[in-house]
């Protein structure tokens, strides 16, 4: 499976230490190589933690950099109303034919769908962990707890809290 990932995603996951979850759900990730620079590199002047696990999968191979460029992007990719993450993330998933995308922006998502893509963000790779019982329904209750309460992960409280009603009501 050809999975390939924005920052989003990965920063959250990182924050909730919850990178290894990509690469047992997936196996590798391939990221582009702006959202290298905005996770690790950027990441890694500030001490974000999450930068230093991104750094880790990458060195264990888990978590792919594929090197691009902005004048690779196609015009309709350039012109899009995105950072470049989100437009290297959809060129590479549309250039390399991915299974999966993950995006956490909302017209980031818009866009990968309007291109055919499937696509999941951040709660969805948590639900899918929950389904391939890599997650107990607590620790997922826990988790999107976290998220809420955290100001550095930006999911919306109310997306979060319907994620886990429906997980509840399919847990019964």
């Amino acid at each position: 499976m050809k999975v390939v990932a924005n920052s989003g995603p990965l920063m959250a996951l990182g924050k909730l230490g919850l990178l290894d979850l990509l690469y047992d759900l997936y196996g590798r990730i391939y990221i582009p190589s702006a959202v290298y620079t905005e996770v690790v590199v950027r990441g890694s002047e500030h001490g974000y933690p999450d930068a230093y696990a991104a750094r880790l999968a990458i060195q264990r191979g888990r978590l792919v950099v594929v090197t691009m460029k902005d004048n690779e992007l196609p015009n309709g990719t350039s012109s899009l109303p995105l950072d470049t993450g989100e437009k290297q993330s959809l060129h590479l998933a549309i250039r390399d034919k991915a299974d999966l995308v993950l995006l956490d922006d909302l017209k980031a998502r818009e866009e990968a769908r309007a291109q055919g893509l499937t696509v999941k963000g951040t709660l969805g790779v948590i639900v899918e962990a929950y389904r391939a019982r890599r997650l107990h329904l607590d620790e997922v209750e826990t988790l999107i707890q976290a998220i809420i309460s955290r100001d550095d992960i930006w999911i919306a409280e109310e997306l979060c809290r319907r994620v886990l009603t429906a997980l509840r009501t399919e847990a019964r």
